[in-house]
């Protein structure tokens, strides 16, 4: 396949910006604002991926390749101008274009609002396999929901949470290309009756869903995949009738009451209603996906049986679970395919990723929900787990039980494959949440473990580390990121050291001023301490607070002695309904407050935790960071993505031996690597022991002294719900990793003092995590559970 995209001149470029700013955007350069020059340069960009998109679909289609289709409740993409101008080529020409009318090209693109379709790592891995896949040339489309107000813009009120609508489309978005002609109805509830023998499903309330494209370019602009995105909207649009009966808000009900599908993602599923929405969000996106995909296999072929060897469909978690019975309704209801037949063809198409060992975060829905809402759905899934009983008489798992359909099961009953996203975490998949199911299909787990693109999350994100990586080694190591490893001799060049430790405080700046604008004034000079994450009982905030507050006391006592200053930054949003995450939200802002306030120890300690943590600021963290906290007590964190973009970009964890902690820690070296707390084994055991967090506490002085602090009052409000849990029940066993913490920590702070040995721990690190590439991990998919070919020539 011929490359599409040779760089394009500046003046090219140039002529494509002042061309869209005043025949697309009717503006002239006099007038326009940074937003007009952003969405002009963005129209201008986008035309020069056109090509590549349309010859990547051609060219899947003369070859009959076998196309992945990735199912996601999130895509957190974040900002794309950067990501498009940066893999097509085009950064120093943009650069170059912006110069000649008087702008700085980055600050252009950092206008762009990020695009609010996901939450964490989750929605981050997908949007890191999307680019992947363009990168190897792997023939995909994802699919999901256009979210109008993605999860929640984060604030804070008096230190605690607040929850405002994303804006994100109040303004054009140029990279969508909108479908009217693809539209698929979608129904829910209504009745299943038999007709002339086969079981016809009505449904008494439908939508429809709406796809919007966008096209997702690889490095270099030599492919491009399609991310499509569903909106929910009525079938019919306006009550006229009941308008000119002056009933006005009831004219737009049916709109509003299918746009509510599509506005929010994970509403608060506290009450039944909300429960109610999340199913119909899952089954919306995933029931117009299916269509949509055996479409697409029919203008290709008319045999059914080549189903799958043709189509792939990833399951990114229980959210799209639904799809096992959905695509076997289709095969034998629609299509005449009998049940057995149909099962074993969806089974053959569906892979499922699994990325929780929580029992509570396998999806389970009642079965008056799902019977009210999906009526032919339940019947189906009745019959897949008699079918699986009848083939495994000696089972005692089911998909059924205690009155609630149980998604993690199913998932993994209709999947021929059901992979991990960490070698730590497939093995306990194995042992705990899917142990039955594993012992009657030993061969259907296997691993994956996830990876980030270094496109967006070193290239883009860390011009300057990037710039020495390749004045260093020469360029081609962004697509083929182990040859980071040729790095690993400069960690014994004094000056390579130095020029490394320059570009790390040059990221501090840059962080420092970002911080500074929202009213958070850093030292520089200081180390960047930062745990950046979804608020999670598991992922043990509430043990770097209460770390933190013994620090600052201990400090406190002895303002003189030869401490390591440190700035301890937080990121992440809790979800609404989440209470004991918003009151640990809570703790940091309140800690934060009384300490940054305390001028015998603020300029030894400070703690940050910028609003609305995103892609975009991610982007700023990471490169800046020193010190990346990866905390989450052993056995409950799947995999991460975080600890792997920190290691890259040279900063150095404090961890447990949990998720890819374990192998990022094998990779870099044990010594590069700040250890602490109990193994998986261990916390299982220590469970079982009578009052551990009590003997914790009373083992540690430090730690009594630092919760007697938040229950006397001296952060304000007494926070019992977390001082009673960490004393008491403390399932996440934050006392009982208190100690060893405390210790790893002050192995850090000395550490950090040896700028040269710290230096040369931190090149290690990214010399030595060159694996942790999406590219590496896609394959493994495409290998393993796909068995699907790169197409790409070049």
């Amino acid at each position: 396949m011929k490359d599409l995209t040779a760089a394009i001149p500046a003046t090219d470029l140039r002529s494509a910006v002042l061309q869209h700013l005043k025949y697309s955007l009717g503006k002239d350069a006099e007038h326009a604002t940074i937003t007009d020059w952003r969405q002009a340069l963005s129209f201008a960009i986008r035309d020069r991926i056109v090509d590549p998109w349309f010859a990547s679909t051609r060219e899947t289609y003369a070859r009959q390749g076998k196309r992945v289709f990735y199912l996601s409740m999130e895509f957190l993409i974040g900002r794309l101008l950067e990501d498009a101008v940066v893999n097509l080529g085009l950064l120093d020409e943009a650069h170059e274009t912006f110069e000649g009318f008087g702008l700085d090209v980055r600050t252009v693109m950092a206008d762009e609002p990020d695009a609010a379709l996901g939450n964490g790592g989750l929605g981050r891995l997908a949007a890191c396999f999307l680019e992947s896949m363009s990168t190897l040339g792997c023939p995909a489309y994802g699919y999901g929901i256009r979210y109008e107000h993605g999860l929640f813009r984060q604030g804070f009120r008096d230190g605690r949470q607040v929850e405002a609508p994303e804006d994100w489309l109040s303004e054009l978005h140029a990279w969508e290309f909108e479908r009217p002609e693809a539209t698929i109805p979608v129904g829910f509830g209504g009745e299943v009756r038999e007709l002339g023998g086969r079981m016809v499903w009505t449904p008494d309330e439908r939508v429809i869903a709406q796809a919007t494209d966008t096209p997702i370019i690889g490095w270099h602009g030599k492919w491009a995949n399609t991310l499509r995105l569903w909106s929910a909207r009525p079938e019919t649009v306006f009550d006229l009738d009941r308008f000119n009966a002056g009933d006005y808000f009831g004219a737009a009900e049916a709109e509003n009451t299918a746009r509510t599908i599509s506005r929010v993602l994970y509403p608060d599923d506290t009450t039944e209603e909300g429960k109610r929405l999340r199913l119909k969000q899952e089954f919306f996106f995933t029931a117009a996906s299916l269509r949509d995909i055996l479409r697409r296999f029919d203008t290709e072929y008319d045999d059914l049986s080549l189903l799958p060897s043709k189509v792939a469909i990833q399951l990114n978690d229980t959210h799209p679970a639904i799809a096992g019975p959905e695509l076997v309704r289709l095969l034998h209801d629609e299509r005449g395919m009998d049940l057995p037949r149909a099962i074993e063809t969806a089974r053959g198409c569906l892979g499922y990723t699994n990325h929780t060992l929580l029992p509570e975060a396998l999806e389970r829905w009642s079965e008056g929900l799902m019977g009210s809402l999906l009526p032919r759905h339940l019947q189906l899934i009745e019959r897949i787990d008699a079918a699986h009983a009848e083939a495994h008489p000696d089972r005692r798992v089911t998909m059924l039980g205690d009155g609630d359909v149980h998604m993690g099961p199913l998932a993994f009953s209709m999947a021929h494959k059901v992979n991990g996203v960490s070698g730590l975490h497939t093995e306990l998949m194995k042992e705990t949440v899917f142990a039955e199911l594993h012992r009657l299909h030993p061969e259907r787990i296997v691993n994956q473990t996830n990876g980030v693109t270094p496109r967006r999350w070193m290239v883009s994100a860390n011009p300057r580390l990037s710039a020495l990586i390749t004045e260093a080694i020469g360029i081609g190591w962004a697509d083929d990121l182990e040859r980071l490893a040729e790095l690993e001799p400069m960690a014994e060049d004094a000056g390579f050291l130095e020029r490394f430790d320059a570009i790390k405080r040059a990221n501090k700046v840059d962080l420092a001023g970002n911080l500074a604008g929202r009213d958070l004034p850093v030292d520089p000079d200081a180390m960047f301490d930062v745990q950046i994450k979804r608020i999670h009982e598991y992922k043990r905030q509430h043990l770097n607070v209460l770390e933190t507050i013994a620090l600052w006391q201990e400090m406190r006592d002895d303002p003189t002695g030869d401490w390591t200053p440190r700035v301890k930054i937080f990121g992440g949003k809790a979800a609404p309904g989440y209470v004991f995450a918003k009151e640990i939200i809570h703790l940091i802002n309140a800690v934060g407050d009384v300490i940054n306030a305390d001028p015998a120890t603020n300029h030894l300690l400070r703690v940050a935790y910028p609003a609305n943590y995103n892609v975009s600021l991610a982007e700023r963290l990471i490169p800046a960071a020193e010190l990346s906290q990866q905390i989450s007590t052993a056995g409950k964190e799947a995999s991460g993505t975080g600890n792997m973009k920190f290691a890259l970009n040279g900063a150095l964890t404090i961890g447990t031996l949990d998720g890819a902690n374990v192998e990022i820690r094998e990779l870099v070296g044990a010594e590069n690597f700040f250890l602490f707390g109990m193994t998986a084994s261990e916390v299982v055991a220590r469970r079982e022991m009578h009052d551990h967090a009590r003997a914790a506490i009373e083992a540690d002085p430090r730690l009594a002294r630092a919760l007697d602090a938040i229950r006397s009052g001296t952060f304000g409000d007494r926070f019992e719900a977390i001082t009673e849990n960490v004393s008491g029940q403390d399932y996440f066993l934050v006392s009982s990793d208190f100690s060893d913490y405390w210790r790893a920590s002050r192995e850090v702070d000395a550490a950090w003092r040896d700028r040269a040995a710290w230096n040369r721990m931190a090149v290690l690190n990214t010399a030595r995590s060159g694996w942790f590439s999406s590219d590496r991990t896609i394959r493994g998919y495409m290998r393993d559970i796909w068995n699907a070919e790169a197409l790409s020539i070049g």
